[in-house]
């Protein structure tokens, strides 16, 4: 298990506002770009702004609500599962896909679900491998034998 996290009422929070601020920052990059952009010449900076103020926040709330779906269903699955590994994110991938997507209907919940925990086993299956290609390098050689008395007469 991972001891190094809070227990799971305050790992949800703490998710939920990592992924607000990872929302927000990215919709001012992002929405500043494009009202920059869409701007006539005189008003440029004023376009920024104003995309800035209109957009960014919302974006915060959208991926918040997502860092905050699936924290709380990582932890749902790991107090029914018993267990952590990369199938916990999988399934919460699953759950947070399909219940975001159930206002759209069965279809849409299904693709939902589907294409998220399939987002989330690419994600895992990358971590993976990095962290097994990055421990290989790290294995210690076995040290040459010394050089027999034969060779040397």
């Amino acid at each position: 298990m991972d001891h190094g996290r809070d227990p799971c009422p305050w790992v949800i929070l703490n998710d939920f506002g990592g992924a607000f601020c990872m929302g927000a920052i990215g919709g001012t990059i992002w929405h500043g770009i494009k009202g920059f952009r869409n701007s006539p010449y005189g008003e440029r900076r004023i376009g920024a702004i104003t995309a800035i103020k209109m957009r960014a926040p919302v974006l915060g709330g959208n991926f918040g609500v997502w860092g905050g779906l699936f924290s709380t269903f990582d932890c749902a699955v790991k107090g029914v599962r018993q267990k952590e590994d990369p199938y916990n994110a999988i399934i919460a991938g699953f759950f947070t896909g399909g219940s975001l997507a159930i206002r759209g209907g069965y279809k849409a919940a299904r693709n939902g679900a589907i294409g998220c925990a399939v987002l989330l086993a690419v994600i895992e299956g990358v971590g993976i491998g990095f962290s097994k290609m990055l421990a290989g390098s790290t294995k210690l050689e076995a040290p040459q034998p010394p050089p027999s008395m034969e060779a040397s007469l």
